[in-house]
């Protein structure tokens, strides 16, 4: 009874502060760890030990599954460079750095021991990552740094494992690399072999309950067999969450997607929160449980406020590298284009690309030549070609359009807080492990600072820089470019002769109906529908839809534009089944 109480009251509370926090300017994450550590000096609230395994094996899948279903996949690939070098190199460079300084800081620690220290502060936390949502900086950092959450923490804990084996013993370099490699590669397949077989069930089941309840278990489905194998649980559920994010569209109906939209959501917020509250609240046991084993809570301070400003320092110098490598790669750009526009102009033409080229840099071709030259190969090998030059075209026209300059680098460094996997990866340490309530303390302390001090600053910094208010692609005249091709997409479906033989009576008034709403004169309540009209309607927002998923992979829009339109159509599509009865 008293556990379903403080259930119902932590979610009260986490709706009271989702509710108000944006009205007194504070991110709820960081209201709500202000908030449970609050809570600990009333005297009848405990502090709490959360176990490890509860956030590692019980929290994190959902959320990095559900983070990875909301991806911007498109955006996603075009950096994916960057992203892997943050996820990877970032993270080991900064847990050697912080073992290394660690170590010389406190007189018997062992190497091994510092170095996982440092791999357990190193990733940022995919949790954190909405707080730079919310101050509104460009689509392409959050891609960045959503990218980064969900793919560090697999390097971390690959390194946490090893430096934790190799104290008092003899680790190789290659076996390190050999234990990475399996815990990501195998991860992946998993998780791959998991989100098609969700896609290709849940289109097999009618029932939209059902599928909710499917999909809660997906991320599961992944996680358990990855760790069983010996990979990354976590990587496993990201894997599945994008094959499952990327397939929606084409394997799921309207209505199971934006009702589980919506639950997802919904658990998306009641986990985070809950997260960062737990975060709060057991801040004290830590102290207690350290203090009791006669450790010294200053030197905690002192030693977390080093780990922090080193790895916010080698943080700074990898993302001012990193950016001064996008610079150089950015200057070819105009080459690259120039070629593609070549390539574009003679598939327009009709000529097929006979030559292989390669045009290197950023949204490089690899062409290759067709060996079919029949008419009958050449049509769709040409769609083949157009396909991929319009999607490397797109790839030029947003690098060109968001570039990463010093700005947005400041963003970057500042946006990389800590968070739930570093607090669950330090209770992972075995008890007995020397200097654990320290090193415990150490990392809690990391993600709660780095959580307050940069969580709180990141929207003055952003704003300083005139970076805030741009997570948006709302441009009005790319939305209606959209619209219009969308509307081509249906006008196509009209000239279909089985449709006019199926719909005679109609097919010339919608098509003029369409052409006018596209056009913005005229709304669906303006025209009145007739059963044939709604039976029509819906055939053309499958077109429609099709359309827009092709739209998806070509790179053409923006992927927040073709989700917005994605689930217009849906709900004009369930509008039109509940009219039709």
């Amino acid at each position: 009874m008293t556990l379903a109480l403080l259930a119902i009251a932590a979610i009260l509370l986490v709706v009271a502060v989702t509710t108000l926090a944006p009205k007194v300017g504070i991110a709820p994450p960081l209201l709500l760890v202000v908030l449970g550590l609050a809570a600990t000096f009333l005297p009848f609230v405990e502090s709490v030990s959360v176990p490890s395994e509860f956030v590692l094996a019980g929290v994190l899948p959902p959320l990095l599954y559900s983070s990875a279903v909301n991806t911007r996949v498109m955006e996603f690939r075009r950096d994916f460079r960057l992203i892997s070098a943050f996820s990877v190199v970032l993270v080991v460079a900064s847990a050697l750095g912080v073992g290394v300084v660690i170590c010389a800081l406190v007189p018997g620690l062992p190497l091994g021991l510092g170095v996982a220290l440092g791999a357990i502060v190193s990733p940022t936390d995919a949790v954190a990552t909405s707080i730079v949502r919310k101050a509104g900086v460009s689509p392409r950092i959050v891609t960045v740094l959503e990218g980064e959450s969900m793919l560090n923490d697999a390097s971390a804990l690959v390194l946490l494992r090893t430096a934790v084996a190799a104290v008092g013993v003899t680790v190789s370099i290659w076996g390190v690399l050999l234990d990475f490699v399996w815990a990501v590669v195998v991860a992946v397949v998993i998780g791959y072999v998991i989100g098609r077989a969700n896609l290709w069930i849940q289109s097999r089941i009618p029932s939209v309950p059902a599928n909710v309840a499917l999909s809660l278990a997906v991320p599961y489905l992944a996680f358990l067999p990855a760790e069983h194998a010996g990979a990354s649980g976590l990587v496993a559920a990201v894997a599945a969450g994008l094959i499952t994010g990327m397939g929606a569209p084409r394997y799921l109906g309207p209505e199971d997607r934006l009702t589980q939209t919506a639950v997802w959501g919904t658990i998306e917020l009641l986990l985070e929160s809950g997260i960062f509250l737990l975060v709060g609240l057991e801040i004290p046991a830590l102290v207690n449980d350290l203090t009791s084993q006669g450790g010294n809570v200053t030197q905690a301070v002192v030693l977390a406020i080093v780990a922090a400003t080193v790895v916010i320092a080698i943080r700074a110098v990898f993302v001012a590298w990193s950016l001064y490598s996008l610079a150089r790669r950015n200057r070819r750009l105009p080459e690259v284009r120039e070629r593609l526009s070549e390539m574009k102009d003679k598939i327009d033409g009709g000529e097929l690309p006979d030559d292989p080229r390669r045009a290197r840099g950023p949204g490089r071709v690899l062409v290759r030549p067709e060996t079919a030259k029949s008419p009958d190969a050449a049509a769709p090998a040409l769609e083949r070609w157009r396909s991929m030059v319009a999607r490397r075209l797109a790839d030029m026209d947003y690098l060109a359009a968001e570039r990463l300059g010093w700005r947005e680098g400041v963003v970057l460094v500042a946006a990389g807080m800590r968070g739930a996997v570093t607090i669950a990866a330090a209770q992972s340490l075995a008890f007995g492990t020397p200097y654990r309530s320290l090193l415990v303390l150490v990392a809690t302390l990391v993600a709660v600072g780095t959580l307050l001090i940069q969580g709180a600053s990141l929207g003055w910094i952003a704003a300083r820089l005139g970076l805030s208010g741009g997570a948006t692609d709302s441009d009005p005249d790319v939305w209606a470019a959209l619209q219009a091709d969308l509307a081509k997409a249906g006008l196509r479906h009209l000239q279909n002769e089985d449709v006019a033989a199926r719909y005679p009576s109609v097919v010339e008034p919608t098509r003029a109906w369409l052409e006018r709403l596209h056009a913005a004169t005229e709304d669906t309540s303006a025209f009145r529908l007739t059963p044939d009209h709604l039976s029509l309607r819906i055939e053309l927002i499958e077109s429609e839809r099709t359309w827009l998923v092709h739209l998806q992979g070509e790179g053409t829009y923006p992927s927040d534009l073709l989700n917005t339109a994605l689930a217009q159509l849906d709900a004009e599509q369930l509008s039109m089944e509940l009219r039709k009865g």
